[in-house]
């Protein structure tokens, strides 16, 4: 089994599991100053913050949680993070993949946050029910307290968590939208390729200016920066299943390996080998046949 494992350097730190049964990552860790730039994840976030002010930007709004207060971001979200007090905050984090939040959302008849129609009421939330649980989840699969531990604690958070889900309103898909859309599938097609403005202005039919406003009018980032999460996002999903990081790199676009863990550690605050490592522990098994 994967172990807890401090990394990071100086005064912020953070500690990592990964559930290899569910494939949840759970996250303890400390920040002071600036913590993360803006990235997102394919996976449900809920959190806990324990210590200090944890302030983020998420759906475009500037939100400050407390010690106590519970954290809901759905997949896609964009968010960043810093610690405005020079103490800097501690956080409790559940990572719940997509398909285990719709698999276990089913057998129970209850909504599911992991589809693109869904989403938490509000980003911050001071249910103390739901708070309670999500510690209590946390630490079951963080410190491996066991898979009946585990299963009840999530079932419970799962069922409290359902009563946080909205339905987004219906979004009109007019000529720019829809063109917008469309360029954002061209670059989830070409993910691995180098992509110029000038490609995408022509893909378009837009010149570049218009297109860049009309992006991030659409998505909340430029294209460039869209297409850094997208690699991300994609590079922890290969990272998770063994891949060797030099080859993710490639394979998702980035122009080397230490060019991907520059964009990675400013994300997660984690090195792709070390993520790598806590996931799999392909690593520590290289190691020992050398």
């Amino acid at each position: 089994m994967n172990t807890p494992g401090n990394t990071g350097a100086g005064k912020d730190w953070v500690n990592f599991h990964r559930d290899e049964e569910t494939g949840i990552e759970s996250i303890n860790a400390h920040f002071r100053g600036h913590a993360y730039d803006p990235h997102d994840h394919d996976e449900v976030l809920v959190g806990v913050t324990m210590q200090g002010l944890q302030r983020f930007n998420c759906h475009r709004t500037l939100h400050t949680s407390q010690p106590g207060r519970a954290i809901l971001i759905e997949p896609g979200a964009v968010h960043d993070g810093h610690a405005p007090d020079v103490d800097g905050f501690t956080y409790v984090m559940l990572y719940l993949p997509q398909s285990w939040v719709t698999e276990m959302m089913q057998r129970r008849g209850l909504g599911d946050v992991s589809v693109i129609e869904a989403a938490f009421r509000h980003t911050l939330t001071d249910d103390s029910q739901l708070i309670t649980a999500i510690q209590q989840a946390f630490f079951a699969v963080h410190h491996q307290e066991g898979r009946l531990a585990r299963d009840q604690t999530l079932d419970h958070l799962l069922y409290l968590l359902s009563r946080h889900i909205g339905n987004r309103p219906a979004v009109s898909l007019d000529d720019s939208l829809m063109q917008m859309y469309q360029l954002r599938d061209y670059l989830h097609d070409r993910m691995h390729l180098d992509i110029g403005l000038d490609e995408l202005s022509q893909h378009a039919g837009l010149d570049r200016f218009r297109l860049s406003r009309q992006f991030k009018k659409a998505f909340g980032q430029s294209p460039h920066a869209y297409l850094v999460r997208l690699r991300l996002r994609t590079a922890r999903v290969l990272l998770a299943q063994g891949i060797e990081p030099a080859r993710v790199a490639s394979d998702v676009g980035f122009s080397d390996q230490s060019h991907m863990g520059r964009w990675f550690q400013r994300a997660y605050r984690l090195s792709p080998a070390g993520y790598q490592r806590h996931c799999t522990n392909v690593l520590d098994r290289q190691a020992r046949h050398l």
